[in-house]
């Protein structure tokens, strides 16, 4: 009887589970019908061609419902090829950018990646690259939409593959407003290590860390404030503030529940990171707390002060529990073992200490490097301590015996930071030479570099997976990457250094940059290919100029010499010695006779050309020159100093006409317009302003840049001013309005740019050392 219920009871379940998978797979049959219906209802069908008229055609409420939902339907349907088509359409990705945001867009790649979806590699390949390049752009289309033409122009025109060069041909074809168009890929390129940069603070970011479970970053800044971002969207969540003071380290609980802050107001304070609530302050040091760490049971943290000391703290109460002394010279940092039983201290004494957290004694004292020590990080596994400093070198030292390993060379510059994956095996670095470089402890090898911060690199933190790490800069920015990536396609275009110049021959053929790398380049124009090099200066070039037949340029440099070189051979022809100090800028008249200079020096220096012979020298301004103009008729220059102010001279005599006074910074560059009746001058005050060259009367100021303006320049037909600035922005100005009519973020601080005679082809120059070749369209 038992045998025949087992028999009857398992028959029963085979049917039952039978009838459960056709049950199931008729639901999701039917299921899928429906999005099918849906999909068809809001796409016009499978087949469409033309994405942006059938959004057009749409109901506001359906066209947002589409936008919203459409490709999340198309999975569910199963119209994986239709996804592909929506998601390499411009009008479609244009019209979600400006109706949801650009992270909403990048969700939608996400879903074209999941496993159910059943695409092909290269086609997956191409979605990953497009999802790429606007994530690599997130940060500047969610202050500036206008920017998707250009951002992705910039970042995907080296792909040579058919449905992102469909997306360009539809970008540039874009009506309606003007914007920049990059003639070359000079932005950083997606598929590469970098993948997200993370843009709020005002000042200087300092410090970052990682919530446990790595869905947030919390970072400091020299704007007194903390911020909390999403990791996985980049958004800014909120703002933590109260300090008074530059902000130098944040370490987070293990619970992932707190922050705690250290500062250049002295105190350290403890944070909800949920609520963003100040919870309470530390008291007790007497100078700037440099680091702060948290022991691995939460209840205690360690900081570390200018004024030579670490203190232990109760978390819970914010009462000081002991001092710990020792070290000569302040201490810059300082970490806890896994075990919680010892710190490592790190100083500017050129030592590490270790500690007994315990009873506050020096367990032992470390030496070996020739500097100061910035960063100290202590393998997971709790055996080894690797250590960070201005000597240009990272120290590998065994924990318990204090034993120096092995000595990490390769940065060229202070290293800032150290962060160790979970795995013991690599270390993360941070330098003041812009990198980042991945290690292997093991050999002490450089495995990767990683560029593309546009200052010095404060800070470190790695991912709780070790696949991630997001980097803190001078350059303001926070920037995530992958760790393991493989190597981006190489479009750099330019110099090795920064691009202090440019400029632009009069028939619009030819550009030439100047640079910090000593060189001279000379570029095809409408191609943006490398055409010669000119070699002869032995420091930095900092500016230079076209004659107005195009045969000759004339260089200025921080060697204190300007160089005349034959355009058209790149052979030097002189050189105008004279200036007792850096050479800033140079400019030739109209009749291509004379030459004026602007030094360091304080003066401005007239030659012949042809003679190279030195005329008169203006004297008159209080600081450095920085910028010459001068005007068409040859008969006058202005200067601008960093005494704050322009003046115009007589070429002729020497002597000094005017004096423009309005801006409330150095002013760094200077330009005439083509009847000679305006100056637009551009300074570190972060504007530019328009004068009237006759009477030295202010007419306008135009504001909009965020950082100093180091180059203007103005159109041939006098209509438009460019500018480029260390916000990392070129801006295409109304010179009548004084509006901003066209903007491209690039990926580093600009530092010059030139128009060409059509007044609409753009060179401008980066502080990474790449060129820009960029085209005003829809004017």
């Amino acid at each position: 009887m038992a045998k025949v219920a087992i028999a009857f009871i398992t028959k029963a379940s085979v049917i039952f589970y039978i009838a459960k998978i056709l049950f199931r797979h008729t639901a999701m049959t039917f299921l899928k019908k429906i999005k099918a219906r849906i999909v068809d209802k809001f796409s016009g069908g499978v087949e469409t061609k033309e994405i942006g008229k059938q959004l057009d055609s749409l109901v506001p409420e359906d066209r947002d419902y589409a936008l919203k939902h459409l490709p999340y339907h198309m999975v569910e349907a199963g119209r994986f090829e239709q996804l592909h088509q929506w998601l390499t359409d411009f009008d479609f990705i244009e019209t979600k950018v400006f109706a949801l945001g650009v992270q909403a867009l990048i969700e939608d790649y996400d879903l074209a990646f999941n496993a159910d979806v059943l695409l092909n590699g290269e086609k997956t390949d191409t979605l990953r690259l497009i999802q790429g390049a606007l994530r690599l752009s997130a940060h500047i289309l969610n202050q500036d939409k206008t920017q998707l033409a250009g951002q992705l122009l910039g970042r995907l025109l080296p792909f040579e593959v058919p449905e992102i060069q469909a997306i360009l041909e539809q970008a540039n074809q874009l009506k309606g407003v003007p914007w920049l168009s990059p003639l070359t890929s000079s932005l950083i390129l997606p598929g590469g290590a970098l993948l997200r940069t993370l843009r709020g603070h005002f000042g200087w970011v300092w410090a970052v860390a990682i919530t446990p479970n790595g869905k947030q970053v919390v970072s400091a800044s020299s704007d007194s404030t903390l911020k909390v971002w999403d990791l996985e969207t980049g958004r800014d969540l909120r703002t933590l503030t109260g300090h008074t003071k530059t902000v130098r380290a944040v370490a987070i609980t293990p619970n992932g529940k707190q922050a705690v802050s250290a500062s250049e107001d002295y105190t350290l304070k403890v944070w909800d990171l949920e609520t963003g609530n100040e919870l309470r302050t530390l008291i007790g040091h007497t100078k700037t707390v440099r680091a702060v760490a948290i022991t691995p049971n939460g209840r205690k943290a360690v900081s570390a002060s200018e004024d030579y000391t670490l203190k232990v703290w109760d978390l819970q109460s914010g009462v000081e529990l002991k001092t710990l002394s020792g070290h000569i010279w302040s201490v810059k940092a300082v970490a806890v073992t896994p075990d919680g039983q010892q710190v490592v201290s790190a100083s500017k004494d050129h030592t590490l200490k270790v500690w007994d957290l315990r009873s506050g004694s020096e367990v032992k004292s470390l030496s070996g490097h020739s500097w100061s020590v910035n960063s100290i990080a202590i393998t997971p596994d709790g055996q080894q301590i690797v250590s960070a400093s201005w000597d240009c070198t990272l120290k590998l030292w065994d924990l318990h015996s204090g034993k120096e390993l092995r000595t990490l060379t390769g940065h060229t510059k202070s290293v800032q930071a150290v962060a160790i994956t979970p795995n013991s095996q690599q270390a993360v670095s941070a330098s003041e030479d812009y990198t980042l470089k991945l290690w292997d402890l093991q050999s002490g090898e450089v495995i990767n570099t990683f560029t593309g911060h546009s200052n010095f690199v404060h800070a470190v933190a790695l991912t709780p997976n070790g696949q991630q790490v997001v980097s803190a800069s001078q350059d303001n920015t926070l920037k995530l990457w992958g760790l393991y990536s493989e190597e981006a396609l190489n479009n750099f275009t330019g110099h090795t250094k920064w691009v202090r110049a440019v400029a632009i021959t009069p028939n619009g053929q030819h550009a030439v940059s100047a640079s910090k790398d000593k060189k001279l380049k000379v570029w095809n124009l409408q191609t943006g290919k490398l055409q010669r090099i000119l070699k002869g200066h032995t420091h930095w070039v900092q500016a230079v100029a076209i004659s107005n037949n195009g045969k000759y340029t004339i260089s200025a440099s921080k060697d204190n010499t300007l160089k005349l070189w034959d355009l058209r051979t790149g052979k030097q022809l002189r050189t105008f010695k004279g200036h007792t100090d850096w050479v800033m800028a140079v400019a030739v008249t109209l009749d291509g006779q004379q030459v004026v200079s602007a030094s360091q020096d304080k003066t401005l220096k007239v030659w012949d050309l042809q003679t190279g012979k030195q005329g008169r020298t203006l004297i008159g301004h209080l600081s450095p020159v920085r910028a010459v103009a001068i005007t068409p008729n040859g008969q006058q220059a202005v200067s601008a100093s960093q005494d704050k102010t322009l003046k115009v001279w007589n070429l002729q005599t020497g002597e000094q006409l005017l004096t423009f006074n309005g801006h409330t910074n150095s002013v760094l560059t200077v330009a005439i317009t083509p009847d000679g009746q305006h100056v637009v001058s551009g300074s570190d005050d972060k504007t530019l302003r328009v004068w009237d060259l006759t009477t030295g009367k202010q007419l306008r100021t135009l504001s909009g840049h965020t950082n100093a303006v180091l180059a203007v320049a103005i159109t041939s037909d006098g209509q438009r001013v460019v500018s480029a600035s260390t916000d990392h922005t070129i801006k295409v100005w109304d010179l009548k309005s004084g509006k901003v009519i066209a903007s491209l973020c690039c990926d580093g601080p600009l530092l010059a740019c030139a128009v060409a005679p059509d007044g609409v082809t753009i060179v401008a120059g980066e502080r990474s050392g790449r060129v820009h070749f960029l085209r005003l369209e829809g004017v």
